[in-house]
């Protein structure tokens, strides 16, 4: 009888093969075996990479599942679908074939993996992002081949997002890079970046002056698409239609809950308390200061309080959110899960561009208001995204370890079931202003859950989605269109709310099952120590059972 292959040096082959063809993701893992190198994005590419992840395909098809332990047997499911999902993207969504955002954000966080973290001396990482610069003319012109008939949304987008790679690749990577002492190096860094820039440029004037006038594509996935999307990446099967109601049942509660505590802050209208709340906010070049100050208080609360362990970790930069990933409102860049030596995370924040006119910059600040953002630093470091990482590199399977096989809604989930997580355990029980910064935040997730679906699977437009917004989780005009033109590139941002549904549901379940042994922490600490994985594999890790784990949200 012929053994079939083992499943963990399935593993290593495919995580590196996927690390070898996504350079950029690999170094994000804490992988630099490859961070000389930017991604093939060309047409040769990516029919190299279809044909690859089908061979793969076949050969965990080619494994028993009989020979597997019954962990090896979810992992084994978990990864057909991630495979899937792959070849989904590039064969159906086809990114790579509508949007100029994509390439330029690949290039733009290539060069950010060497010249945030310091993994490696400044001059081995200036040397390997001179290989980068170099190779940027090629990168560029993949994106011209490829992209013919885009969404002009997509085209606006990638115009800003190449304007800030621009300036990042202009003024940032000097700067990163002005203490080495190697002349020679210096100089061929500068060589390479006015070539890599003048390709940047050059793509510019193209796409504002010959591909926005003729971009008139449909962003939409269709429904068909959508659906296909959420089961392969997220392993969620539930129809459209259940998922609206869903949305709009959790949508009216919190709103409710909202109204009603924004009344008891003063007894007058709700919606006035919370205008009043959000004029309270830092001033322009304040919010790193503010940053900075609550993950201090943040920390000290997770270290009184059974919650969750805190595992020894990095010390943490709260800094402003560099040029290139100005469309993001903030962000958590933590080392990689294999990351070997201690590196520094970064939280970074988007305060408003010291260029706006003032009324421009006191509108867009009062989404910072200061209970907006003590949620924001709860998601996006403590306990929420920088916490999960640190417990995310004691696992143990590679499989559920690499970001390369993260499902969103595990991710991001946890980290906005975090927020609510906190309140619950007491965290600004004596200021109601918090607690409603937490509502509002759940709110602009559950709008998300709505207007995605309706922008890809039905005929919203983007001006109805900005309305959405704007009425219904009471937003500024300004976030509100933001937060709408997000949905046409990231079509399946419902993963927020749809992720904390799903851990909700799970802690439920758990603590039914525990009994009078269900402890917090030890729920928190035995899910994170279970890795990166769908939900319907967390049910069963946690549960037991041999069920498909359907019964995710309710």
């Amino acid at each position: 009888m012929i053994v079939s292959e083992p499943l963990p040096h399935f593993i290593d082959d495919l995580l590196g093969y996927l690390y070898e063809t996504h350079p950029t993701h690999a170094t994000l893992d804490g992988v630099h075996t490859h961070d000389d190198l930017l991604e093939n994005l060309s047409q040769h590419g990516i029919e190299s990479e279809t044909r690859a992840l089908a061979g793969y395909l076949r050969r965990l098809e080619e494994i028993r599942l009989e020979e597997l332990t019954r962990t090896e047997r979810l992992e084994h499911r978990m990864l057909a679908s991630n495979i899937r999902g792959r070849m989904f993207e590039l064969e159906e969504v086809r990114t790579w074939e509508k949007n100029p955002q994509y390439y330029t954000d690949i290039l733009a966080s290539s060069m950010a993996g060497q010249t945030l973290f310091s993994h490696a001396p400044a001059a081995e990482r200036a040397r390997r992002v001179l290989s980068k610069l170099r190779q940027t003319p090629r990168l560029v012109q993949a994106a011209r081949d490829n992209i013919k008939e885009p969404p002009g949304i997509f085209v606006k987008v990638g115009i800003e997002t190449t304007r800030g790679t621009l300036k990042f690749i202009e003024e940032d990577l000097p700067r990163a890079f002005s203490r080495l002492d190697d002349l020679h190096l210096l100089g061929d860094l500068a060589d390479a970046q006015a070539e890599a820039s003048q390709a940047l440029r050059s793509y510019l004037e193209y796409l504002e002056d010959d591909l926005s006038p003729r971009a008139r594509a449909s962003f939409r996935l269709g429904r068909a698409n959508f659906e296909q999307k959420l089961k392969l990446d997220e392993g969620l099967s539930i129809p459209l239609e259940r998922l609206l109601a869903i949305a709009a049942r959790e949508l009216k509660a919190t709103q409710e809950a909202f109204k009603n505590l924004a009344g008891r802050m003063n007894g007058g209208n709700p919606q006035e308390t919370w205008a009043r709340t959000k004029a309270d906010h830092p001033k322009p070049g304040e919010l790193v200061a503010v940053g900075r100050q609550q993950l201090e208080e943040l920390a000290t609360f997770l270290e009184r309080q059974p919650i969750i362990s805190l595992p020894a970790g990095e010390p943490i930069t709260v800094a402003p959110t560099p040029e290139f990933f100005r469309w993001s409102f903030a962000s958590m860049w933590t080392p990689g899960p294999f990351e070997t030596k201690p590196t520094r995370a970064y939280y970074y924040l988007t305060d408003a561009d010291p260029s706006w006119p003032p009324e421009r910059q006191e509108e867009y600040l009062r989404d910072y208001n200061y209970p907006t953002l003590w949620s924001i630093s709860i998601h996006e470091v403590y306990p929420g995204h920088f916490l999960h990482y640190q417990h995310l590199r004691r696992v143990e399977s590679k499989a559920r370890k690499s970001i390369m096989f993260a499902p969103a809604s595990f991710v991001e989930g946890w980290a906005h079931y975090c927020e609510q997580m906190m309140m619950e355990a007491g965290f600004g029980r004596q200021e109601y202003g918090i607690r409603l910064g937490q509502l509002a935040e759940t709110l602009i997730r559950l709008a998300r859950f709505i207007v995605c679906i309706k922008l890809h699977a039905d005929d919203m437009s983007v001006e109805q989605g900005m309305r959405f917004f704007r009425d219904e989780a009471f937003m500024e005009e300004t976030s509100a269109r933001r937060e709408a033109e997000r949905g046409t590139f990231d079509p399946t941002y419902l993963v927020y709310s749809v992720g904390k549904l799903m851990l909700l549901k799970l802690r439920q379940d758990y603590k039914q099952q525990q009994g009078k042994a269900f402890s917090l922490r030890s729920f928190h600490d035995t899910l994170l120590g279970n890795g990166t994985a769908p939900f319907w594999l967390h049910r069963q890790l946690l549960l037991g059972g041999d069920g498909d784990g359907g019964d995710l949200l309710e």
